[in-house]
């Protein structure tokens, strides 16, 4: 009896202990189950089920009471489905994002949601941002800063760079280093209402370079230019142009191409309805309306999307026929995108800003309208009257410019092209560089025989591009000198054919624009035509000049010299040189861009003039910038403008320029 009852004791303390020791285990497992399911960083989220408790215990430490994977999900690929997750370092009190889109809407974006207020070790931290490796300011609206130290929201963070990158935003992703811009005032802005600059680069036409719209092309822009914008210049009326026999989806599909890659890379796009020798946006009004409104519908939810619906108003357009045509195309993109950023082009190549200003478009919020200039011809006038337009309240977007003179392919001048920067930079007003190729024209950024279209360096970089890459600051690995070039112009024989026109822009107070781009973009006017005689743009001299007494207006005619596709010659006081600097074939047509320097000889100055230059057959006036053109027969009668009108004894009046049709062979003879 004794012996059993020992027996009996030894196994209820047997049995008492295993009983504690099996508690102990629970209570571990459990501490371990709770542990696992607030979400290690290596595990994933939703790691074994749990109960009530514990995931209102995992939403609190989340922030946002959200789940990642689902409550009884055991796989990982919900981690990569539902974005990244926040680590401690993401910036505390992150703004939220602007609520003015709900993003690019790019099919297969996976890092949407909101953003989490990153403790460490939480899993549940909400669909997270994207944040790209090396970035300081990744997090889904991030109030990350740029480079200037301005904050930027729904950012992901841009890798090597202050500047905050792709975010999200009402579940989508946005694109835009700084996410949806708006107008306030005259300020282009984020969602958090800090000023935001844009600049980039423009492609040439679409159709006759398209090699250029790539992503790897688009990225280095991006990375090694430091650039945030990208211009799509789609010709309407000029050989290939979209309403002038181009392939219209072709194009549809390069632009779309286009948007494509700069969304990918983070970047800001402008989709450019490029009108130029159709001079009147309303010449193709309808299509114009088509187009806007298949591009506002694609891309309605984007971020990044600028609208620039006229290029360069042209040939006597006056801001009335621009108003009427932007209200129209306006209320087609509003109809599906409420909010995008509209460019509107200004009279007289994209000068006359000051019109804008004092008759606005109305009832649109979100407008801003386009200066365009070119240094070596647009100085201080020019700039002046953008200031006087911009402190009248008018939001001043430059979506094109160039540091040589108005024809694209004169000499530099960087000194005005400083000039133009820093005051650009003074009012935080973005700009876009003239243009991404290889032609042969000094404004082109690539030199004419280099066949890359990515991957560039240095060596590869015509003057204008040096300079272009110096002044962003870019930090790459196009070399060490990034340094401003020298003076001078790159690949000046002859032009691609594609683009033959003038840039000469003609402003209240400044130079002419762009005259038509007319050529053929399949073949070369070098080889067919050539540069004939010499450049006379003079990068260092005004057009016109200034003080002096009042004179007469000097009229007349006169005899000259012809050769060598040239004339010189004298009507009255006045001295003449009319030079052939192109020459090209379209259609069984021949062109022929000219430019006139006006020299007054007499023993006052003049206040205005006329001049006639006949020639050796019947002529059609193509374009003209720099003078009122008219034709006669076989002879072009031009006049001063309001501007260059006032020549100094002994001064000159350059860079009026003009194209013709005519017969093969034509000639002046003054």
């Amino acid at each position: 009896m004794k012996r059993r009852f020992i027996l009996c004791m030894v196994v209820g303390v047997w049995l008492l202990c295993i009983s504690a020791c099996g508690k102990e285990e629970a209570v571990d497992g459990e501490a371990l189950t709770a542990q696992s399911g607030s979400g290690s960083l290596e595990g994933g989220p939703g790691s074994g089920r749990e109960d009530g408790a514990k995931t209102e215990k995992a939403e609190k430490a989340s922030g946002e009471g959200q789940r990642v994977g689902g409550e009884d999900s055991d796989d990982e690929e919900n981690l990569k489905n539902a974005g990244d997750l926040s680590r401690a370092e993401e910036s505390e009190g992150a703004g939220a994002a602007p609520e003015k889109k709900s993003g690019c809407g790019k099919e297969g974006s996976e890092k949407s949601g909101a953003a989490s207020e990153g403790e460490e070790g939480s899993g549940e931290s909400g669909p997270a941002s994207e944040g790209k490796e090396g970035s300081e300011k990744s997090g889904a609206a991030s109030g990350g800063t740029d480079g200037r130290g301005e904050s930027n929201p729904a950012s992901g963070g841009t890798e090597g760079r202050g500047e905050s990158g792709t975010g999200s935003q009402n579940g989508a992703v946005q694109t835009g280093t700084a996410g949806a811009l708006s107008v306030d005032g005259a300020r282009l802005v984020d969602g958090n209402g800090n000023t935001v600059q844009l600049k980039g680069i423009s492609t040439h036409g679409l159709a006759w370079y398209p090699d250029y719209v790539n992503e790897d092309c688009i990225r280095q822009l991006k990375d090694e230019w430091g650039m945030n914008v990208f211009r799509l210049a789609m010709y309407t009326a000029e050989y290939g142009g979209y309403c002038s026999g181009g392939d219209k989806e072709d194009l549809k599909a390069l632009v779309k191409e286009g948007v494509g890659y700069a969304t990918e890379n983070d970047m800001y796009v402008i989709i450019d309805w490029h009108i130029l020798s159709d001079g009147n946006p309303n010449t193709y009004l309808e299509d114009a309306k088509d187009f806007f409104q298949e591009m506002s519908e694609e891309y309605a939810d984007y971020t990044n999307v600028l609208y620039e619906i006229c290029n360069e108003p042209n040939g006597g357009t006056s801001w009335s026929d621009v108003k009427s045509y932007a209200e129209q195309v306006i209320e087609v993109i509003r109809e599906n995108d409420e909010d995008g950023i509209i460019l509107v082009g200004t009279p007289n190549w994209s000068q006359y800003v000051e019109q804008a200003a004092e008759d606005p478009v109305e009832g649109y919020d979100n407008i801003m309208y386009t200066l365009h200039f070119y240094a070596a011809t647009h100085k201080e006038d020019l700039r002046q009257a953008m200031v006087r337009a911009v402190e009248a309240g008018l939001p001043v977007f430059v979506s094109e410019y160039g540091i040589c003179d108005a024809s694209g392919s004169g000499g530099i001048d960087e000194y005005q092209a400083d000039q133009w920067v820093q005051l650009l930079d003074q009012y935080q007003i973005s700009y876009v560089a003239w243009n991404l190729s290889n032609k042969s024209e000094t404004s082109a950024v690539i030199k004419s025989d280099c066949g890359k279209t990515s991957g560039f360096t240095q060596e590869d970089l015509s003057d204008s591009g040096k300079w272009l890459y110096g002044m962003l600051g870019a930090q790459g690995s196009l070399g060490a000198d990034t340094g401003n070039a020298g003076q001078g112009t790159a690949g000046s024989g002859g032009q691609h054919g594609a683009d033959t026109g003038n840039r000469g822009q003609e402003a209240a107070g400044s130079g002419g624009q762009h005259g038509t781009e007319a050529g053929n973009a399949g073949q070369e006017a070098a080889g067919s035509g050539g540069q004939h005689g010499t450049d006379t743009g003079n990068a260092g001299q005004e057009a016109a000049g200034s003080g002096g007494q009042h004179g007469s207006e000097a009229e007349g005619t006169g005899q000259g010299t012809a050769g060598n596709g040239g004339s010189t010659g004298q009507q009255g006081d006045l001295g003449l040189s009319v030079q052939l600097i192109n020459s090209w074939g379209q259609g069984g047509d021949s062109f022929y861009q000219y430019t006139l320097t006006i020299t007054n000889l007499g023993e006052a100055d003049v206040e205005s003039w006329t001049v006639q230059i006949a020639f050796n057959g019947d002529i059609t006036l193509s374009n003209g910038w720099n003078g009122n053109c008219q034709v006669d027969g076989n002879t072009l009668v031009i006049s001063s403008m309001d501007y260059n009108g006032h020549i100094n004894k002994g001064g000159s009046a350059e860079n009026v320029g003009f194209i013709l049709q005519g017969q093969e062979g034509l000639a002046p003879n003054i």
